[in-house]
């Protein structure tokens, strides 16, 4: 199957140069030609198999064309490597947990497989050495950082904002060393993803080294989070309680939500998406005006959605786009909210002394976002818990009054020495440090 831009100024890609590239040439997001449908009889199906078998049936219908199943099996089989199990909160309320992969985040699916995937490339076109960049939030860069340790290769540069993440996001991918490098950027993550993206665009840097990104811009990346989607499905199918479903996602760089919309477009049969925001809300000023108005990101309690210019937001816009104006029809499909840390800081303390269960500062904004919307009797309502509040232990110990237990996962973290290097957010500077590595 064949990539084309969302600026549709760049030629068509194939698979494998979609993912070597990351970004096109006219500085658009990469989309599939075509989104296969899965037919009804598969998907009601759904709940009488396994994660890996469900994952390979999709996987299927994005990389088919260009994989043999031998080989995609495996690498499912191998980034599939934990369960996302749904668990009741409350009446027709359920959680997604997302956060059982080896850095207890939800991005461990998209990271682990296009760690694999690169390295198929790699080994079978017998590529020189490909440089990964990857900017983030928290959970990104642990998430790719680990998924890729270790692979011959592949070198990782994690570019993240000082001081805005938390204490055991950083140490996870700071302590790793071998192939992985962390860059600690003096700004917020739109600074990060716009070195990133730059870095991109330079020739100069592009004939020095081969450069890709392991962010939601790769088509890699996000697509495998549609996996998780109809896992959900099957598991509420399985309980009879798919019908009229409702799902909330904590939507920072919109990667994650923009996979549920591409699993809708497949067929799931998920009736509306409420896309859950922090103060920066810049998503939710669009639904509300039909203009998308960027903004610098402010930082907060839930800092991995500290986004203030969401890349996937373009393939949103494109996904829907066909016919002209794409606002009717997002507004139609997702709706949005908004919460401070004080609201935030609310919910959890609440749902932890109504149900005793724990929530993280972003599965909270999930969460609210559905009490908010008001789901009706025939609705069930399921959010995703995107990381582990442990993650988040000072933050969350402080709202509810706990000393949760840190997993022993974290821990194996915690226990490595911090290795960065302090960057400057001009670009520049960054190439110049790119081009002597």
């Amino acid at each position: 199957m064949n990539y084309y831009s969302t600026n549709k100024q760049a030629p068509l890609a194939s698979l494998e140069e979609a993912v070597v590239k990351g970004l096109a040439g006219d500085k658009g997001l990469y989309m599939p030609e075509q989104i296969r449908s899965l037919d009804k009889e598969v998907i009601a199906d759904l709940k009488n198999r396994s994660f890996h078998e469900i994952a390979c049936t999709v996987a299927q219908a994005f990389f088919g064309e260009d994989i043999e199943p031998e080989t995609l099996d495996a690498l499912v089989r191998d980034t599939l490597s934990f369960e996302t199990p749904v668990v009741p909160v409350r009446d027709n309320l359920y959680s997604l947990e997302l956060f059982h992969g080896p850095t207890l985040a939800f991005k461990d699916v998209g990271g682990r497989f296009m760690a694999r995937l690169l390295g198929y490339f790699i080994q079978k076109e017998g590529l020189r050495q490909v440089n990964v960049l990857v900017a983030t939030s928290g959970d990104t860069g642990s998430a790719v950082a680990n998924g890729f340790l270790g692979v011959p290769g592949i070198h990782v540069y994690v570019l993240y904002p000082k001081g805005k993440v938390s204490p055991i996001q950083e140490c996870q991918f700071t302590t790793l060393g071998q192939n992985i490098t962390a860059l600690e950027v003096d700004g917020t993550f739109d600074d990060c993803q716009a070195l990133v993206k730059s870095a991109f665009m330079d020739e100069e840097l592009n004939r020095h080294k081969k450069l890709t990104s392991a962010n939601s811009i790769n088509v890699a990346r996000f697509l495998p989070q549609s996996f998780y989607y109809f896992n959900a499905y099957a598991q509420l199918d399985k309980a009879g309680k798919a019908d009229e479903l409702v799902v909330s996602v904590p939507s920072g760089n919109f990667g994650n939500i923009t996979a549920g919309l591409f699993a809708h477009r497949m067929g799931l049969p998920i009736k509306r998406f409420i896309a859950a925001n922090n103060r920066n809300d810049v998503f939710l000023d669009y639904l509300r005006t039909g203009v998308y108005t960027p903004r610098p990101s402010v930082p907060t309690i839930a800092n991995a959605m500290d986004v203030g210019d969401p890349s996937n937001f373009a393939r949103i816009l494109d996904l829907y786009g066909e016919n002209g104006n794409p606002y009717p029809e997002i507004c139609q499909l997702i709706s949005g909210y908004r919460f401070t840390d004080e609201e935030i800081g609310a919910t959890m303390k609440s749902v932890y002394t109504e149900t005793g269960y724990v929530l993280d500062p972003h599965g909270a904004c999930g969460y609210q976002a559905l009490i908010e919307d008001g789901l009706a009797p025939n609705e069930t309502g399921l959010f995703l818990e995107t990381a582990h509040p442990a993650k988040f232990k000072g933050t969350v110990d402080q709202i509810l009054d706990t000393d949760i237990k840190i997993p022993a996962k974290l821990k194996a973290f915690m226990q490595g020495e911090k290795k960065s290097v302090e960057m400057e957010k001009d670009f520049d500077t960054f190439k110049a440090y790119l081009m002597k590595q």
